[in-house]
C-alpha cells in the first residue's frame, strides 16, 4: 500500500506527523485531494478541515485558519498560525469568539478595522464548520 508523510505543524506545536493513504484540505480555489505520489505544489490554503486518512484507515481531523501547504512526491507539509485537532475544538469558545468578530465589525471604523474582523469571521465560521464535520464523523 503506497502512503505519503503527513505533517500538520502551527506555530506552537507539530500537531500531527505520519504515514496517510489520502489528505483533503481547503485551498485557495477549492478542494484539493492529495495522494502519495503528488505532483510537487506549494500554495496557501484558506481555513478550513484537514482531513487525513491514516495508514491503518482511520480519519485524523485538524482545524487550520489557513497557512501553507508543500507538497512533494513522498511528504506533504501543512504550515499554519492556527492548528487545532478535532477532538479539542471547543464550539462553545469558537461561537463566543465569532459573535466578537461580529460584534467588532459592526463597530469598525476604518478599512483595515473592518478587514481584521472580516478575517477573524471568516475563521471562526470555518472553525464552527469544521467542528460540525469532525462530529458528523463520529
Amino acid at each position: 500500500m503506497n502512503t505519503i508523510h503527513v505533517d500538520v505543524v502551527s506555530a506552537e506545536e507539530s500537531i500531527f506527523s505520519g504515514e496517510a493513504r489520502f489528505v483533503a484540505l481547503p485551498g485557495e480555489a477549492g478542494e484539493l485531494g492529495i495522494y502519495p505520489r503528488h505532483t510537487p505544489l506549494i500554495t496557501r490554503i484558506r481555513p478550513g478541515t484537514v482531513r487525513i486518512e491514516k495508514a491503518d484507515g482511520t480519519e485524523e481531523f485538524v482545524f487550520v485558519a489557513g497557512g501553507i501547504l508543500e507538497v512533494q512526491p513522498n511528504c506533504v507539509t501543512v504550515l499554519s498560525d492556527t492548528a487545532i485537532r478535532g477532538k479539542d475544538l471547543d464550539e462553545a469558545k469558537a461561537t463566543s469568539a465569532k459573535a466578537l468578530a461580529e460584534e467588532a465589525l459592526k463597530n469598525a471604523k476604518n478599512d483595515i478595522d473592518i478587514a481584521m474582523a472580516q478575517s477573524e469571521l471568516a475563521v471562526m465560521a470555518a472553525q464552527i464548520a469544521a467542528l460540525r464535520k469532525y462530529r458528523q464523523k463520529r
